[in-house]
């Protein structure tokens, strides 16, 4: 006997003690399924190699975890033991040889195959077709009294309909929250600021173990039945797979996905099938339970201490690892978008090899509460892209925050972040290399400056090629560097040319429009071109001023200042123009004298008679500014129903404050002009 083996089965057995501590008693796992089964297979090769050091208290020898405190206790007639798990075809292959050798016979063995739902067990006890108690698995011998709890679960009866019901019949089955459910509820619980579940298992077990019965009832949870442990009265047929079936027509949930199959073959068929569907299933599994289906073989075969021998299972591929967030890069997307993406140490999950996982934004960083070198899980289920579902508690005492850049990273613009929006972008549209092609397309798209010829595929050519970096390098492209682009000869390359010569004759409007500044469509761009009248104007307003416009609101005109705060693109502009692009200057409108021109009013609050956008649609029709915030230069401040903060700057600033009623009052009082008379 080794002492470093007997060291090591002491360190597993302690360190396998905490982690079914934190997935039984607390349903916080604090390592993934995975790395736990890894753990348990390295302690049970070192109990195989050295039986000496085997003990009862051993986690290979124990089923489940303790009974939490605050439930009653119940004892199970039947033990609700564990299961067996392999997790390769040829040490399935070996489990059939096994039985059959124990059985000493060469018969195909048929199996009742059922998948492997990722919940939480429990037992339902009917005496005379009524549900009488509910209790979990526990320990194996003992479990938790939960009735009150599961009467609340939809899916399960409360009375079994049909004939030859035993007397008393003790249905076995696991508890899940159905896969859409899980998304939905901790979509809203992160909308509220509260922590979502880890995981659907996590879900179904936390909230099945509530002490408050009316907290469960407003967990979406289902039931799935299994097996049959207690029995009494009842002629039930022979095949475990006919009982499962016949519980179904009492009553009893059942899953589809419940089959017969014989031999290796057809349990190795049925893992591929079972597989490759695992994505589409509406609740979470992790593998297959293959069963002796013949209940008298299962009666021969027996069980040893935690586990049957006529049950195996077999486990799929993790969907999920640990691994340590190494660092955090930003990447700017097509439209400006920064994302940061985890740099992983490799870990092999899903079937490949990740090394990277997208975060998405600040506010999923935050949420997760993770930094640079925590532990953390990785998710791959099928094709989906990989991503960090938590971080584990922290072995790292030199974790980093993980820091958002304020410029990009790509072309130094300022990151725009604005309030109330989860993704930051960089503001650098027209200059940002990672945009290029995405500005130089819509650039010449139709509604914008229409230019003929210029096409997506073109314009990704003229980038890849290193022809253009920006819309300006347009104008002083020559035929001979066109023509040997794919799919373009001396001829199309001739008439892109000219086309290119069209735009330059264009509109102010038009030319805001092919910028791209981000909301600006081409109903604003029209308007903002009609109040500045000149892009130099256009280019000094600030926010409140850019307010002042028709159909401008705050995020508009921060996105505007943002745009045109950018030194790259104010470049960019500047070469457009020394290209020739030019448009013909635009008078001020006439207008009348009216009565409320040159003033500045801000609307806030909740208007009760008539909705906001009637009265901004008024007060212009008078010839007032609307603005969206309030400054020394508002003239008047119309304050509805639970004005906030502009009332109160307001107030602050000794502004002339009007409410609805007086409002609509002076919108009488100039009736005639508001009715275009």
């Amino acid at each position: 006997m080794s002492n470093s083996a007997e060291d090591k089965i002491a360190s597993l057995r302690e360190q396998i003690s905490l982690y079914n501590d934190h997935y039984y008693r607390h349903d916080a796992p604090i390592i993934t399924d995975a790395e736990y089964d890894r753990k348990i297979q390295q302690l049970k090769k070192l109990e195989s190699d050295y039986p000496e050091l085997i003990t009862p208290d051993s986690p290979t020898q124990k089923v489940g975890g303790a009974v939490l405190d605050g439930f009653s206790k119940v004892a199970h007639q039947v033990p609700m033991l564990s299961l067996d798990n392999v997790f390769n075809d040829d040490d399935l292959s070996d489990f059939v040889v096994r039985l059959n050798k124990r059985l000493d016979s060469d018969k195909e063995l048929v199996f009742c195959a059922e998948p492997k739902l990722d919940g939480l067990a429990i037992s339902l006890l009917y005496e005379h077709s009524q549900l009488i108690r509910a209790a979990t698995r526990g320990d194996g011998s003992v479990g938790e009294d939960v009735t009150y709890n599961v009467k609340t679960i939809q899916n399960i009866p409360l009375t079994l309909k049909g004939d030859n019901i035993p007397e008393i019949i003790e249905i076995r089955g696991e508890v899940v929250m159905p896969i859409f459910a899980f998304n939905s509820y901790n979509k809203k619980a992160i909308e509220k600021g509260e922590k979502g579940f880890a995981n659907p298992r996590n879900a179904a077990a936390g909230s099945l173990r509530q002490l408050d019965s009316n907290i469960t009832a407003k967990r979406p949870l289902a039931f799935y039945s299994y097996g049959i442990g207690q029995l009494n009265g009842g002629d039930l047929s022979n095949s475990h797979y006919q009982r499962l079936q016949q519980l179904k027509k009492w009553g009893l949930p059942l899953s589809d996905e419940v089959k017969t199959v014989s031999g290796i073959q057809g349990c190795l068929d049925y893992y591929k099938t079972l597989l490759e569907s695992r994505d589409v299933l509406p609740y979470e599994i992790d593998g297959i339970v293959y069963k002796i289906d013949d209940i008298e073989l299962q009666q021969k075969l027996g069980f040893i201490s935690r586990a049957p021998r006529w049950a195996i299972a077999r486990k799929f591929p993790a969907q999920e690892e640990q691994t340590i967030l190494l660092n955090v890069e930003f990447q700017v997307g097509r439209t400006g978008a920064i994302t940061p993406v985890a740099i992983l140490e490799p870990v092999f999950v899903g079937g490949v090899t990740i090394s990277r996982a997208s975060l998405h934004n600040r506010d999923e960083i935050e949420r997760l509460g993770i930094k640079v070198g925590d532990t953390v899980v990785v998710r791959r289920a099928a094709d989906v892209i990989p991503q960090i579902t938590r971080s584990l508690p922290k072995k790292n005492t030199l974790s980093k925050d993980i820091v958002f850049p304020t410029h990009c990273p790509v072309c130094g613009s300022e990151i725009e972040r604005i309030e109330g929006e989860a993704i930051a972008r960089c503001s650098g549209g027209l200059y940002c290399a990672a945009q290029r092609k995405e500005a130089i397309q819509y650039f010449a798209s139709r509604k914008a400056m229409n230019i003929d010829g210029l096409g997506e595929k073109v314009a990704e050519q003229l980038v890849d090629e290193g022809l253009i970096n920006t819309p300006a390098d347009l104008f002083s492209l020559k035929a001979e560097q066109l023509v040997n682009l794919e799919r373009m000869g001396a001829k199309k390359a001739e008439n892109l040319i000219n086309a290119l010569k069209k735009p330059k004759k264009t509109t102010f409007a038009k030319f805001l429009l092919a910028l791209g500044i981000r909301e600006v469509g081409e109903a604003t761009a029209k308007n903002l071109a009609e109040h500045f009248l000149t892009l130099d104007a256009l280019k000094q307003a600030d926010e409140e001023e850019l307010q002042e416009v028709d159909d401008v609101g705050e995020i508009v005109a921060k996105h505007i200042a943002y745009f045109f705060r950018q030194p790259h693109n104010l470049e960019v502009i500047s070469a457009l123009i020394e290209a020739g692009i030019e448009w013909p200057e635009i008078s001020p409108k006439e207008q009348k004298s009216l009565p409320l021109q040159n003033k500045t009013y801000v609307l806030t609050g909740t208007l009760a008679k008539m909705k906001r956008n009637e009265a901004k649609a008024s007060l212009q029709a008078l010839g007032a500014k609307v603005s969206g915030s309030v400054s020394s230069k508002t003239d008047c401040v119309v304050a509805g129903e639970s004005a906030g903060s502009k009332l109160a700057k307001a107030q602050e600033l000794n502004i002339s404050i009007i409410d609805e009623d007086e409002l609509i009052a002076l919108f009488t009082s100039y009736e005639t002009i508001l009715n275009g008379n």
